[in-house]
């Protein structure tokens, strides 16, 4: 469990974060959304100790992150994993190098050791034999999930993932949106995802926080935000006409005005 306490964040004059709280569990996908400026990624930075916050804490199952000390910090360090928004593969180093860079910086296991583990996380994203293939030789989706692989290969307690979906098509993503839901459940991670993908939000948000101009606006699961009253969280989902007429829908069923097994044919008669 990752607890966000009263974080506040300032460049010069500039409010980025303005007391934020929440509470992010283990074993369910916790996702920040935001338009572009919201403070989102800022968030992120501070929850990892990119950024250091001028007010508040951040505590790693209830232990505080923000006041420890450089040593203390890289221990807590070697439990998170990082999926970046590019991947951030090592161009120059072959998938099996890229995925074993975290065991040769953090373990002194033998290379078999390190091999085994390898294999077992490129197993476990479906990247069987892709050792010696170079990220130029990967699609983005396959990128994507080496950089999963990294991110788990130390068997992290915490997972964070930046635009997990950036430049993916739309197939994709929901590829790599099951791959993080299952490896969050199977695993017991706490796993935080800051995104703007709406379809991300629907699918995998077990817990949601929405940022607006750098505060907290709303949180709640992906069962609850379709039915939200907060306008700004409802202009910023429902921006296509596309998803207003599906919450419309979506919010019939529930009443009972038209049938949940309702298919095609009958919604053309």
């Amino acid at each position: 469990m990752i607890e966000v306490k009263n974080i506040k964040k300032s460049f010069g004059d500039k409010i980025v974060i303005n007391d934020v709280s929440a509470t992010m569990k283990a074993g369910q996908c916790n996702l920040i959304i935001g338009a572009s400026g919201s403070g989102k990624t800022v968030l992120m930075k501070c929850m990892v100790g990119l950024f250091a916050p001028d007010e508040g804490d951040v505590l790693y199952s209830g232990q505080p992150f923000t006041t420890l000390d450089r040593e203390a910090k890289t221990l807590v360090r070697k439990e998170i994993g990082m999926l970046f928004q590019g991947s951030a593969l090592f161009d120059s180093l072959t998938v099996e190098e890229n995925v074993m860079f975290p065991l040769n910086m953090f373990t002194s296991l033998s290379h078999k050791q390190k091999l085994d583990r390898v294999n077992e996380v490129l197993n476990r994203v479906n990247l069987v034999d892709t050792n010696r293939k170079f990220p130029g030789e990967l699609s983005g989706g396959m990128k994507k999930r080496v950089g999963i692989a990294r991110a788990i290969v130390l068997n992290p307690k915490y997972l964070f993932c930046d635009e997990p979906n950036s430049g993916l098509d739309p197939q994709t993503s929901l590829v790599i949106d099951k791959l993080i839901k299952e490896i969050t459940m199977e695993y017991n991670i706490t796993t935080v995802v800051n995104t703007h993908d709406m379809n991300s939000v629907m699918e995998i948000g077990d817990y949601i926080m929405y940022m607006y101009k750098g505060h907290k606006e709303w949180e709640g699961s992906n069962k609850e935000i379709i039915f939200s009253k907060n306008q700004r969280l409802n202009d910023f989902i429902f921006a296509s006409e596309f998803l207003r007429d599906a919450k419309d829908m979506r919010m019939l069923e529930e009443r009972g005005k038209i049938p949940n097994d309702r298919n095609m044919d009958d919604m053309l008669k």
